[in-house]
């Protein structure tokens, strides 16, 4: 909570604040790179530096928690910081790196500001940045506990045992650990980092879902060769590098699993929708529920560009064939004329016609407008926010929206 003298100063200034964030943010990650190059090279995602996500994502994040302390003060705003720690966890965040992130956040703000910044009220927005991080570091500790492990100590080599080509844009990668032995337990819809050295001596991570149920000897990803047509950014530095080079028997840097869209326990009915790469999450819970013979219903929604483009499409129904009161809903934007039997349309998802049991816990991943689009179709239902729960794959833009 914020002190007393503070609060004022906050809810005075956010909205100047709030409307040159993106800014604030930009210039940040300029200062922070300028003193700090290898962070660029080896912590942060350059593509998302080059097209501007992240500093957005940064400023969705502070303007979030902003927006809670000031106009909700007695509201713990955990679910806001939640999806960051796990992001941090997978890349090995340690608490001393937040100095360094407000040392230099502050002073953007004081650049981008100017006089308008009194002593007052920078005091009052450091206030707001080390509750955050705070926050963060305490929710960080904690997971790193769980995973028991020392903090940022997330780091292990994996092998991998075997590779498919999945589609002609993903390809999947079977890890193992070298000596034989188990790997750790994860929770169903979790990811892990992954690590990779590129020609120019950078060493960049990309975070990737476990597609397939834990309690098993190997973990599964499946990597989508991240390709821009427009030229707007450059194509994926990692998913490139996976595709075009990682082989059988090669070893991999791979984080601890983090990740908070996970399957919840207990005998509550499902959604699990889902576009394009978005399906690995929900492969690994679908692989969960039928490994465990659950009766829980079950409504699965996938939407992509076309069945060829449906990764892991035949395993997909497989699974949902295996649980006796799951069904599977796809939508193809062309080729959906190619498939016969239920549950296929042409076009983009539409939940409209999907009869959804009452007390249905929805989990989505997949594009932004995707998931937007379906939460505003749940709401419509009547299921409730708290309800509904989404992945993102990389920055965070939902945030603050």
């Amino acid at each position: 909570m914020l002190s007393a003298q503070s609060a004022p100063l906050v809810q005075t200034t956010l909205p100047v604040v709030g409307a040159n964030l993106t800014t604030i943010t930009g210039r940040f990650y300029e200062r922070l790179f300028e003193d700090h190059p290898d962070l660029l090279k080896n912590l942060f995602n350059r593509t998302n530096q080059v097209s501007g996500a992240q500093r957005e994502a940064l400023a969705g994040a502070v303007a979030a928690f902003a927006t809670v302390l000031v106009e909700r003060p007695g509201e713990r705003p955990d679910a806001v910081l939640s999806r960051i720690a796990h992001k941090h966890a997978s890349l090995g965040i340690t608490p001393d790196q937040y100095t360094i992130v407000g040392r230099h956040l502050m002073a953007a703000v004081g650049e981008v500001l100017g006089d308008a910044v009194t002593p007052q009220i920078a005091a009052a927005w450091e206030e707001v940045y080390w509750l955050m991080a705070n926050a963060l570091i305490a929710l960080e500790a904690r997971l790193y506990a769980q995973a028991q492990v020392a903090e940022g100590d997330v780091w292990r080599t994996l092998e991998i045992a075997e590779r498919h080509e999945e589609s002609a844009h993903a390809v999947s990668l079977v890890l193992r650990r070298p000596d034989g032995l188990p790997l750790p337990p994860f929770r169903p819809g979790q990811y892990v980092g992954v690590r990779v050295r590129l020609p120019d001596g950078a060493r960049q991570i990309r975070q990737y879902s476990l597609s397939s149920a834990p309690g098993q000897k190997t973990w599964r990803i499946t990597v989508k060769r991240e390709h821009r047509a427009d030229g707007s950014v450059p194509d994926g530095e990692v998913s490139s590098r996976l595709h075009a080079h990682a082989r059988v028997g090669d070893a991999l840097d791979v984080s601890l699993p983090f990740g908070d869209l996970v399957l919840p326990e207990g005998d509550g009915p499902l959604l699990l929708a889902s576009a394009g790469i978005g399906v690995t999450p929900m492969l690994s819970m679908l692989d969960h529920l039928a490994l465990a013979s659950s009766p829980r219903r079950v409504v699965v929604v996938h939407a992509d560009r076309s069945p060829a483009d449906h990764v892991h499409r035949d395993e997909q129904a497989e699974l949902v064939g295996r649980l006796p009161h799951a069904s599977l809903h796809r939508w193809y934007e062309s080729g959906a004329a190619d498939l016969t039997g239920p549950g296929v349309s042409a076009g983009r998802a539409d939940l409209d016609g999907l009869d959804l049991p009452s007390g249905t816990t929805a989990y989505l991943c997949g594009p932004l407008p995707f998931m937007r689009a379906v939460r505003g179709q749940l709401l419509d239902k009547g299921l409730s926010p708290s309800a509904v729960h989404y992945e993102v794959f990389g920055p965070d833009l939902w945030l603050g929206k």
